[in-house]
């Protein structure tokens, strides 16, 4: 439980300091600017998800796989599609082909995990 709450913590203020740094000192065309924006708001989005991973792990003294699945695909996630998106903000051009779209569908499985948490039987 830890872990996740430790990640979400880290996340979330890693968003906020990327959101300032984006709106108040990236110098880059608009268009830049707004992927970063999107960048910034996925990791937000997602920092509150790995605080309901936390909630969830918490509430189990088992560890439950579903659990482990969405918080660890949430944080890669994180890692593939909003570092992508920083990355091209800084550098406007993507390093890695194929980041992001593999890290949006690890968003995706961290949401199909909490389905399954919600739907699976204790």
């Amino acid at each position: 439980m830890r872990l996740w709450l430790f990640l979400a913590a880290v996340n979330g203020l890693m968003a906020v300091i990327a959101g300032a740094y984006g709106w108040h000192s990236l110098e880059a065309e608009a268009g830049t600017r707004k992927i970063f924006a999107v960048g910034v708001q996925y990791q937000m989005w997602h920092a509150l998800a790995l605080l309901a991973v936390a909630w969830l792990a918490s509430r189990s003294e088992t560890r439950r796989p579903e659990v482990i699945v969405a918080g660890s695909a949430f944080t890669a996630g994180i890692v593939l599609f909003s570092g992508t998106l920083y990355a091209f903000g800084f550098l406007e051009y993507i390093p890695l082909e194929g980041a992001a779209p593999a890290g949006g569908v690890l968003l995706m499985v961290g949401w199909a995990a909490l389905i399954w948490a919600a739907l699976r039987r204790s």
